[in-house]
């Protein structure tokens, strides 16, 4: 049995959601300055110089790389033979996006109620998903989340008979729709399968999924790759000002469903696609 104090957790969860909002990951990083390289329209590849700059600004005078510094989403991979110590993982994980958004001077956009709509000031409660997986190993992914992309998502509920041509068309009517509203270039996470719940949440787990990767099932990866494609010929482009650069890339996860259904989720994200991943 491996013991991690609450303490750690806070502070970590604190660290992290600083670090993702002022600076992006590798691979984002890559995949932003190859799309100005293919980037075919002036304009385009004028933004995407602009946001290089956002970029190195954010990091040098440390503040965000975006004013929507999101909702905390929080995704915690623990093992079964860990022990938390001290108190209450979840009140933890809210302690450190409190403390994150308030000594990170990061503003603060969460609503205790949906419809009285005052705003909690610090930027709790965040969205936590756990996952309990063999061994004493804890993954903590915090994902901020900014809501110009989040409106743009869409849930569709399709019917089997629509099969791999309708999950396409529910992408590509999305990406159409969301235009210059998600601050393109996107990347977009996308879950095929499972329940109503279950489909929206691999969609937005698939957002954390390193730009360049594909999944491991043959025809998800060339799914991916044709869709990629496609969007990129939409014409939509950086900032939606047009272009050959609308998506970064689109990932997407499956899981098993029920037979007479057909979920399919698109989670819709900007050009930062936030988050920060540590191993404690």
């Amino acid at each position: 049995m491996r013991r991690i104090s609450v303490d750690t957790i806070t502070k970590n969860i604190k660290e992290m959601c600083i670090e993702a909002n002022l600076f992006l990951t590798d691979d984002m990083r890559k995949a932003l300055l190859e799309a100005g390289q293919h980037e075919e329209n002036p304009l385009g590849v004028q933004i995407l110089n602009q946001l290089q700059e956002n970029l190195a600004i954010a990091g040098e005078e440390r503040i965000p790389i975006c004013q929507d510094t999101g909702m905390a989403v929080v995704f915690v991979k623990i093992g079964q033979e860990v022990y938390i110590e001290g108190g209450s993982l979840e009140e933890a994980i809210h302690e450190g996006v409190r403390q994150g958004y308030v000594e990170g001077f990061l503003r603060k956009s969460v609503v205790g109620d949906p419809l009285i709509r005052e705003n909690t000031k610090d930027n709790t409660p965040a969205v936590i998903h756990y996952e309990i997986v063999p061994g004493d190993g804890l993954q903590l992914t915090v994902a901020p989340k900014g809501f110009g992309s989040e409106n743009m998502s869409r849930i569709f509920m399709l019917k089997p008979a629509e099969g791999i041509e309708g999950v396409k068309n529910a992408v590509l009517t999305t990406v159409s729709e969301a235009g210059p509203n998600a601050c393109p270039p996107f990347v977009v996470g996308v879950g095929i399968g499972g329940t109503f719940e279950k489909a929206a949440l691999m969609a937005k787990k698939a957002l954390t999924r390193p730009v360049g990767s594909h999944s491991e099932i043959e025809y998800v990866k060339d799914l991916e790759e044709e869709l990629v494609d496609r969007i990129n010929r939409l014409g939509i482009g950086p900032a939606g000002l047009g272009g050959t650069v609308t998506a970064l890339a689109v990932n997407i996860n499956t899981y098993p469903t029920h037979i007479a259904g057909l979920p399919v989720a698109v989670n819709m994200c900007c050009h930062v696609n936030r988050h920060a991943v540590r191993e404690l």
